[in-house]
């Protein structure tokens, strides 16, 4: 018999680290994970099948739908934004070809065993593409429909995967004699940038915030990329994770939006600086702008507008700046290190 699973794409990642041991704690879902490394030990044990491979291998979804009922997938799986700027075919491959094929991969789930297929997608807010400081200065806190004009190969991926899903969802196939959307129930939340005290960074624009605390704990010097008074939102992993978990088992009807902002708090460079230091006294941090890295934090918002999520399904981050950085961050990376 094909056994009901959650399946997580890009299982090997920071978010995918935090998921699995919250999934595995839970026991109520077998996990099936997907990425083209094989998981550290310590994740992989908490897992019931781990493969190895890619999401634009059609065959290997294709042996996964025969053996296993899914109803529940976490598509993680993408390369970041930097890493996207130099390869940009590699970038459209996996994130927009790679997500298409999952998306179509949960219809014919959803179509085989007679009940929709929740389809939980982390978008960033590198979909947003303000055109410069200034009108990021004046828009403020953006809300979802605002500004999505971005300037990155990642955002534009991330933004046209939202538009897939909820068509997808609510449009499939629209000319076709039966009504066949809604079978994929896509979720979405656009991610501020994701601090993680269990993993290292990845090649993510946002990643100056955790390269500033790992390289302080390791005694490393660290240049960091952009401007002190540059200014994003964050979010540490576990609230991340718990984002994912909650809007995953949301009921459907209170839903009103496909894709929802999440934020949590949102510091200048400066001020993770001044944390950073307080913490590591002999912290070697110094600023060197990178114009080009820069200029794509600059279209990003300062802040974002999550009310539709706390309404919606109760988003509620438990890490503020202070608390993000004092109980989970800096002790946590101290003893990784053994700073």
């Amino acid at each position: 018999m094909r056994k009901p699973v959650v399946v997580i794409t890009g299982a090997g990642g920071e978010i995918g680290h935090g998921l699995i041991d919250r999934l595995a704690q839970r026991g109520d879902r077998r996990i099936v994970t997907i990425d083209i490394s094989r998981l550290d030990a310590s994740i992989a044990k908490k897992v019931d099948r781990e493969v190895t491979g890619s999401i634009t291998d059609r065959p290997l979804l294709e042996r996964l739908m025969a053996e296993f009922e899914v109803d529940l997938v976490f598509h993680l799986a993408a390369l970041l934004s930097t890493r996207s700027e130099f390869t940009p075919i590699a970038a459209h491959e996996v994130n927009v070809e790679g997500t298409l094929s999952l998306l179509e991969f949960a219809q014919r789930e959803a179509e085989s065993h007679g009940r929709p297929v929740v389809f939980v997608y982390p978008s960033s807010i590198a979909a947003y593409g303000l055109p410069g400081p200034e009108a990021k200065a004046r828009a403020g806190r953006v809300r979802e429909d605002e500004y999505l004009h971005p300037t990155t190969m990642y955002g534009c991926n991330k933004l046209y995967c939202e538009l897939l899903g909820d068509y997808y969802a609510r449009h499939y196939k629209q000319l076709a004699a039966e009504t066949v959307s809604g079978r994929v129930d896509f979720r979405c939340v656009r991610f501020p940038g994701l601090i993680s005290a269990m993993t290292t960074p990845s090649g993510g624009t946002s990643d100056y915030a955790p390269e500033m605390i790992h390289a302080a704990a390791q005694s490393e010097p660290y240049a960091c990329f952009v401007r002190p008074d540059t200014q994003i939102p964050f979010m540490a992993m576990p609230d991340g994770v718990d984002a994912l978990l909650t809007l995953a088992s949301a009921p459907r009807e209170r839903l009103r939006r496909s894709s929802y902002n999440v934020g949590a708090f949102n510091p200048t460079a400066a001020e993770i600086h001044d944390v950073v230091a307080r913490a590591f006294p002999g912290a070697a941090i110094t600023w060197k702008t990178d114009i080009k890295r820069q200029a794509i934090v600059d279209s990003w918002p300062a802040d974002v507008d999550d009310a539709a999520a706390r309404q919606d399904w109760g988003f509620a981050p438990q890490y503020d700046f202070t608390r993000a950085f004092s109980e989970y961050l800096i002790p946590t990376i101290r003893r990784r290190y053994g700073a």
